[in-house]
């Protein structure tokens, strides 16, 4: 009878559902159609996010997306080498439809310091925001072409080499303050670089 039970009892449960969110891809405006959608399984979360490029301090671009996603998804990064900076803000919820709203972007001062370029002037000072808590440089053989600040995830091994797969400018970061010295600068390559290095990233 105990059996008989048990076994009714897992027919009749209700099934667990999997989330629905909103979904958008950025589009080139900018602006992000809304539609919905059901998550492919209940290990995903609604992901809301938003990533910015900043170029002599004014918005170059805006791209805002929202999907389903895994949480390990949902993250904030942003390189800055001073003149351009892209910074990439999201944010995950476990609930139907609760990522309606758009995240906002810090970008206040954190303490950290590393060089920039300026011309041909490798040596200016940068103060790195938010959660840029490392120094970054991009390399051509041994001429060094970009100085700045990165968060953490760019920074990491695997993320590095994921950017260096795909282009021939190198990847690399150090933890102190001003540790990115020596060597001059090349910006021509910036507006090819910073995109790339999110796309290789995050898309």
């Amino acid at each position: 009878m105990f059996l008989f039970t048990l076994v009714l009892g897992v027919l009749f449960l209700p099934e667990a559902n999997n989330l629905k969110c909103y979904e958008c891809l950025p589009a080139p405006s900018g602006i992000c159609t809304e539609k919905t959608t059901e998550c492919p399984s209940q290990d995903y979360r609604c992901l809301t996010a938003t990533e910015v490029a900043f170029k002599g301090g004014a918005v170059l671009s805006a791209l805002n997306f929202k999907r389903c996603t895994m949480p390990e998804q949902c993250v904030e990064n942003s390189v800055n080498y001073g003149t351009y900076r892209v910074a990439k803000s999201s944010v995950c919820c476990n609930g139907d439809l609760c990522n309606a709203q758009m995240p906002k972007s810090k970008s206040t001062p954190n303490g950290k310091k590393c060089f920039t370029c300026e011309g041909g002037n490798c040596m200016k000072t940068l103060n790195c925001e938010g959660n840029e808590s490392y120094c970054i440089k991009a390399t051509k053989g041994k001429n060094v072409t970009l100085k700045g600040c990165a968060s953490k995830l760019i920074c990491s091994d695997q993320s590095a080499a994921r950017v260096n797969q795909f282009s021939p400018e190198q990847i690399s970061c150090c933890h102190g303050d001003y540790c990115n010295s020596t060597s001059r600068a090349s910006t021509n390559l910036l507006l090819l670089l910073v995109p790339l290095l999110f796309s290789a990233l995050f898309f």
